[in-house]
């Protein structure tokens, strides 16, 4: 691997989502889910790992179909994506 880069992150829909993590406060599956443009299961699956990365927290407004899905950036997502952006800067922007 690649040193700094963080393989929970690195998959391009999980990079996706924390980038808009990092630039708001918070975001809703729907709005990650049509920005992301995956399906439900898809998108679920990636944040599933984020959380359990301990990256993002859900929050879950609602029962049932009405429900909504709040999602935060943590502490540890800010640091692990901070981390992650500079070592693939450092790999762009390093010797050949």
């Amino acid at each position: 691997m690649i040193k700094g880069l963080d393989p929970v992150i690195h998959a391009p829909k999980r990079l996706a989502a924390m980038a808009v993590l990092a630039n708001a406060p918070t975001a809703s599956f729907r709005f990650l889910k049509d920005f992301l443009e995956v399906s439900d299961s898809d998108l679920s699956k990636h944040m599933s790992a984020l959380e359990a990365a301990g990256y993002v927290s859900a929050a879950k407004d609602g029962r049932g179909r009405g429900a909504t899905t709040t999602y935060k950036l943590t502490r540890a997502g800010q640091k692990a994506y901070a981390a992650h952006r500079d070592a693939l800067r450092a790999l762009l922007d390093g010797p050949l």
